[in-house]
């Protein structure tokens, strides 16, 4: 993986979006971590509910279908916005702690003694 990072403007530009979005509307007041994160529960069991009681074997499919597709885009950008939100409120950098975060997964669960198997808890 390069030191460059596709995409690193457009999420900050993202973020900036929204959060201009909340000081516009002065709602910045509302968005505190407690509130932020339970709105974005929130919106992931809206995400959820699309996949509930679907067979997992053609849930994809199931996307196909244009309005649903749409749909889940919806709820996909919902959680998106109040995840970057609350990266925001918290100054968390979204693309560096994902970074670091599957680095960590790549030294923990190494190919050749995994791939095939769930990973689990001990």
């Amino acid at each position: 993986m390069s030191d460059a990072h596709p995409g690193t403007g457009d999420l900050a530009r993202l973020t900036a979006l929204i959060r201009e979005f909340s000081v516009e509307r002065d709602w910045v007041q509302f968005h505190d971590p407690k509130s932020l994160v339970l709105a974005l529960v929130g919106e992931v069991g809206e995400l959820a509910e699309l996949v509930q009681w679907l067979p997992a074997d053609s849930a994809a499919e199931h996307f196909a279908d244009p309005d649903r597709h749409r749909r889940a885009g919806e709820e996909i950008a919902d959680v998106l916005v109040y995840l970057l939100r609350l990266a925001d409120v918290l100054g968390v950098d979204v693309l560096q702690a994902t970074l670091d975060k599957q680095a960590e997964a790549r030294r923990r669960f190494p190919v050749d003694s995994v791939r095939g198997i769930a990973p689990h808890r001990d």
